[in-house]
């Protein structure tokens, strides 16, 4: 009881300490605001007459034809050329959750995202258009990476990759399937027929990623690894596109499906990641919500591993090796990118907090440890405000908040002259002046998030070449937008 005791006192000091640790009051409906504007200067293909980021124009118009369909539109996944179907559908399913908890949270800027979720959705229906296909990659990485082009000059290969029958990738199809389903939600009310429409190829991707199982990077290896490969196998896709589906559909089929292959697929497995490639945390959560409502006891073993999970985000709580604190605050995994995790967790620390609240329930952390929602809410906040500044460098790392930010993102639509600045085509080497320069970007990709500082030090050196750490990316920004969203309209704790 002693020990226990301690652990709960520690918990209360660092949880004392996060909540106090803010510098200023930030603007969470401005940092919103500039995060969904952030996937404007995302946008691939014909952009649209009310179109924000001015410097951006039309590119990869013929996205497809190689392959005899239109895979025009959709995103460009971070700082460079290449359409990445896994990522981008994990983008369109976290803006949705965003919008699907905390609609009312955006205000004004509901339209906004709905927009964002939109244009990926379309792109989706689109990769999905052929029975039994997904279209999971546009752009030849390896030829894409070694130029430094604007999107609206590339000449690389647009190279057209699938998964099919007799190549299967049941992780990305799974995913789309789930980018589909929560998106037919977020439409529900505002658009009946594409939410229909939506919903129905989600079923009908799915039972492809479910009937022809196999992971993407083993089809395609050569293709999109090492950038996107699936390193987790593709079963928690599975489960998590099911949990989608039973939550947009209610059909009973789908939640029969979750419990009979919950140990198969590995739900409990791999707790503490959640992100592009490694779903369980987000399934173990999203279902839980089912339990927390009053709505299915059925799924009590996935509250007990979101709990677990939970857990071992909370500092003073937390002895897992992979999750750590810098001396700033910040909360790091070992890898790159790291506010990607910073970002997913947190919006799952949010997204249980609220859960939790409803049912007047708290996190147990085993022995007499637990957490309340409030105390969730705190360490997803502090995450929040260290993004936008409260950090040692008392830097924002989101482009285009605050006094200080960002200037050399690795980003080649920011980084190059944009086409009314430079009419002329600059080519694939030609851009390595611009990428080599020490000069800060001529165009702000506003409300893009930086991968961050990559280590416990709290560093972060500003460097176009250190793209770890200076490369924005789409599924960075996509958890964000619920959490500004609530912050916005819950400033306080």
């Amino acid at each position: 009881m002693a020990s226990a005791a301690k652990a709960m006192a520690v918990v209360a000091a660092t949880v004392l300490l996060l909540s106090t640790a803010a510098m200023a009051q930030h603007n969470y409906a401005d940092a919103l605001h500039k995060s969904i504007l952030f996937f404007e200067g995302q946008r691939s293909g014909r952009l649209p007459p009310d179109q924000r980021v001015r410097w951006r124009r039309d590119s990869a118009l013929n996205d497809g034809a190689t392959a005899g369909v239109d895979l025009t539109g959709g995103y460009y996944d971070a700082g460079d050329n290449v359409k990445f179907g896994f990522p981008m559908a994990f983008t369109a399913t976290l803006m949705s959750w965003g919008l699907i908890d905390f609609g009312r949270s955006f205000g004004s800027h509901e339209g906004e995202a709905r927009k964002a979720v939109r244009w990926a959705t379309d792109y989706l229906m689109k990769a999905t258009a052929t029975p039994n296909t997904v279209y999971v990659q546009v752009g030849d990485a390896f030829r894409d990476h070694s130029c430094w082009e604007r999107p609206e000059d590339m000449d690389t290969p647009r190279t057209v990759y699938k998964v099919d029958p007799a190549h299967p990738g049941s992780d990305v199809a799974a995913e789309t399937a789930a980018a589909l389903a929560a998106g037919s939600i977020v439409f529900r009310e505002a658009d009946p027929a594409s939410s229909k429409r939506l919903l129905d190829r989600a079923v009908s991707v799915f039972a492809f990623a479910d009937k022809y199982r196999g992971a993407y990077s083993s089809s395609l290896h050569a293709a999109v690894c090492p950038c996107y490969c699936d390193y987790d196998g593709y079963q928690d896709e599975l489960l998590w596109g099911a949990a989608w589906l039973h939550k947009a559909s209610r059909q009973r089929v789908y939640r029969d499906y979750i419990k009979k292959n919950e140990v198969a697929l590995g739900a409990s497995e791999s707790i503490n990641e959640f992100g592009w490639d490694n779903k369980h945390a987000g399934i173990n959560v999203l279902i839980s919500k089912e339990v927390l409502m009053g709505k299915d006891q059925f799924f009590q073993s996935f509250r007990v591993n979101a709990d677990n999970f939970i857990c071992t985000l909370l500092p003073g709580i937390s002895n897992h090796p992979q999750i750590q604190y810098s001396p700033g605050g910040l909360l790091f995994k070992v890898g790159n990118s790291n506010m990607q995790h910073v970002t997913s967790l947190s919006f799952l620390l949010l997204a249980y907090s609220n859960y939790l609240s409803h049912a007047n329930a708290r996190v147990a952390c085993g022995g007499a440890s637990s957490a309340s929602p409030v105390q969730l809410r705190r360490v997803a906040k502090r995450q929040v405000d260290y993004i936008l500044g409260d950090n040692p460098l008392r830097m924002s790392y989101m482009v285009g908040y605050g006094a200080r930010f960002p200037r050399r993102i690795h980003h080649r639509g920011s980084s190059l002259p944009s086409v009314s600045a430079h009419p002329a085509r600059i080519g694939c080497k030609a851009g390595a002046a611009y990428y080599g320069s020490s000069a800060p970007n001529p165009n702000l990709l506003v409300g893009a998030v930086v991968g961050g500082p990559s280590n416990t030090s709290d560093n972060f050196p500003d460097a176009r070449a250190v793209f770890q750490q200076s490369e924005p990316t789409t599924y960075i920004n996509a958890p964000l937008l619920g959490l500004l969203a609530y912050f916005s309209v819950h400033p306080s704790i």
